[in-house]
Parts: structure tokens; sequence; C-alpha cells
């Protein structure tokens, strides 16, 4: 289960819900604690990171969805840009999870990640010559490789990424939250992965649950969701929301 926050994330936790009068089909209006911006998927496209970055306000808090490599091409270069941003609170996605398993038990894990995208993070690495079909004692020798190329400094900061960040009624983490439970109380697996209900039932309790891992023709707000992950990787479109009192406002590649 997660904490009710991560320890260290640039945003402070701190309920600022108020009694604001609304008819019961309405969901609550956004109350974050000061305005921030939050940026979906980026999957190895430090190009498009770059100049998402160059449209938003250096002043503002910044909060990444997690997801940061594979897919693209450009993998290494991303989370060598996000280490050296820590005003940046970045999350853990999934692939980032498949990334340490492979590291830990690359035999065990080596398939499913190789599946997603890790073909192109160990590209991005100069790590070549593996597959998923590859010999025990070849992913063996790609992980110690790939092990040497990020250095224990990176590999530190991927294992430290929080699963989740809050800012008054703002709630954010990768895939979003099981919406049958207090955000309190979520299952790691759930925020990585996502749930069924996920993006089906609305939450009661007037929290917003900002999210990637889904990809979406646009970006949207709805039922106490954003969706964010614009699938920068296939379409050129990486996404960010600027998020205030009430409003939302999107800023795209």
């Amino acid at each position: 289960m997660t904490a009710s926050g991560p320890q260290g994330a640039a945003i402070m936790f701190k309920r600022l819900i108020t009694g604001i009068r609304r008819k019961p089909q309405d969901f609550a209006a956004l109350n974050p604690e000061l305005r921030f911006y939050v940026i979906g998927d980026v999957h190895g496209c430090d190009d498009l990171l770059a100049r998402l970055l160059e449209q938003l306000d250096p002043a503002l808090p910044l909060v990444c969805l997690g997801d940061y490599i594979d897919r693209g091409e450009q993998s290494a270069a991303v989370l060598r840009r996000l280490m050296n941003r820590p005003d940046t609170t970045a999350l853990m996605g999934n692939h980032e999870a498949m990334l340490l398993d492979f590291l830990i038990d690359p035999v065990a894990h080596a398939a499913i990640w190789l599946r997603n995208g890790g073909l192109q993070t160990l590209a991005s690495f100069g790590v070549t010559g593996i597959s998923e079909h590859s010999s025990a004692a070849s992913l063996e020798q790609g992980a110690a490789a790939l092990r040497a190329a990020m250095g224990p400094e990176m590999i530190a900061w991927v294992e430290g990424l929080p699963t989740c960040c809050q800012s008054g009624n703002i709630f954010m983490a990768h895939a979003g939250a099981d919406p049958g439970a207090p955000v309190s109380e979520q299952f790691r697996q759930q925020l990585l992965w996502g749930c069924p209900d996920a993006r089906k039932v609305r939450r009661k309790d007037d929290i917003w649950v900002v999210h990637g891992h889904w990809i979406v023709t646009e970006p949207t707000v709805a039922d106490g969701r954003i969706a964010l992950d614009t699938g920068a990787f296939a379409t050129g479109r990486l996404t960010a929301a600027e998020i205030d009192l009430g409003t939302v406002r999107f800023i795209s590649t």
C-alpha cells in the first residue's frame, strides 16, 4: 500500500477541499494548493520534452507522470534531463518498474519488457545484441551492461521515484487510482498498471485524479479525471496540463 504521499515531493500535501455548494451530480472544482504543471508519458522522446519545457513557466512546479523510457529512441537522454531537474516531481510509471525488474532478474523479466519498448531503451544506453529470445547468459550480460551504462546514481534515482503525489484535491499517479479506495490506501500495482474501474467509475470523494498510461486522442477533463497520455512516441504530441483553481489548460508539442 502507498503512504499518504511520497516523501520529498516538490508539491506539499495539504487538504484544501472547501464546502463548495453544487448540484449533487457536479464534481468538485479543482482546488490545488498552487498553480502547477503535469506532463504525460514521455516514452523516450527527449526532443519533444525539451520543446514542451520551453513552453512552460519555469517558476511553476512541475510533475511528470512516469513512463519516461521505452518505445522512443531517446530514453537515456530523458532520464538524464529529469535527473538534472531536482525541482521536478517525477513519478514512477510501469515502464520504469519493468526496467528495474529486468535489472534484478533479467531472465524472468526480459520478455515482457523487451516486447514493450525495452529494446529501444537498451539501444539508447548503447546496449545491443539481445532480444527476448536470447539465452539466459546473454540476458544476464545485457543487464550487467545496462547497469554499467546507467550507473549507480541513475539506478538509485529510478528506484526512488514515488508512485503518487497530491496537491489539494488533485491526486496524481501514472495509471490513475482505484475509485473504490481512498487515495491514501492505493495498491502500488494499480497506481502503475491501472485497475479495471479506474476509467469507468467516478470517485465519490471529490478528489481529481490526473494520469497517463492510456493513450487518448485528445487530453480530457471529465468526471474527476484528467487524462494526459497523447502517445508522444507515435504522434509527436507530448502534452502538459496547467492546473489552477477551477481551471485546466493544455499545452502540447
